[in-house]
C-alpha cells in the first residue's frame, strides 16, 4: 500500500503533513505532478514530475493506483478513476470519495462546469481552513493505523 499525492493542486500545508506521517511510519509516498517541486530526502518518499498537459498527472495516478492505495486529489474525475480500481482517496480539504458520493460529485462538478462554460463566475474554493486541515489529518491518521494492524 502506498500513498499518491496529485501534487499539482495540494496545498504545502497538506504536503508538509504528508511528509511528516510517511517519515515517522515509514509508508510510501510518491508525489506526480507536471511541475518540479523539493521534497525531504527520504528512501520512501518519491516525486516524479510528467511532462505538461491536459490529465498527463492524472493519467500516471491512475495508472500507478493499486486497489487500497490512498490517493490525495481534488480533482472529482480522477477520483472516480481510482475508486473504480478500488482506490481509497481523501481530498486535501479531508473529505473522504468513495462509491458512495463519487457519482453525486461528479454531477454537482459537471453542473458547475456547465455554469462556467455559459458565463456564470462561480469562483474558487474558499482558503483552507485550520478545521478542514484537522479533519484531512484524522483521516490519515485513521488510514494509516487501518494499514499498522
Amino acid at each position: 500500500m502506498k500513498i499518491i499525492v496529485d501534487a499539482d493542486a495540494c496545498p504545502v500545508v497538506i504536503k508538509e503533513i504528508l511528509f511528516k506521517a510517511a517519515q515517522r511510519t515509514g509508508i510510501s509516498l510518491l508525489l506526480i505532478a507536471n511541475h518540479a517541486m523539493k521534497i525531504p530526502p527520504s528512501s520512501n518518499i518519491q516525486f516524479i514530475q510528467v511532462p505538461g498537459g491536459f490529465d498527463i498527472a492524472d493519467d500516471e495516478i491512475v495508472e500507478r493506483a493499486q486497489a487500497n492505495d490512498l490517493i490525495i486529489t481534488s480533482d472529482i474525475p480522477l477520483a472516480a478513476d481510482v475508486i473504480a480500481k478500488d482506490g481509497l482517496v481523501l481530498s486535501p480539504r479531508g473529505e473522504v470519495l468513495d462509491k458512495e458520493n463519487i457519482k453525486g460529485r461528479l454531477t454537482t462538478r459537471d453542473f458547475m462546469d456547465t455554469m462556467r462554460a455559459s458565463g456564470v463566475q462561480t469562483g474558487g474554493p474558499p482558503p483552507m481552513s485550520q478545521r478542514e486541515r484537522k479533519e484531512f489529518a484524522g483521516h490519515l491518521d485513521r488510514f494509516l493505523a487501518s494499514i499498522a494492524r
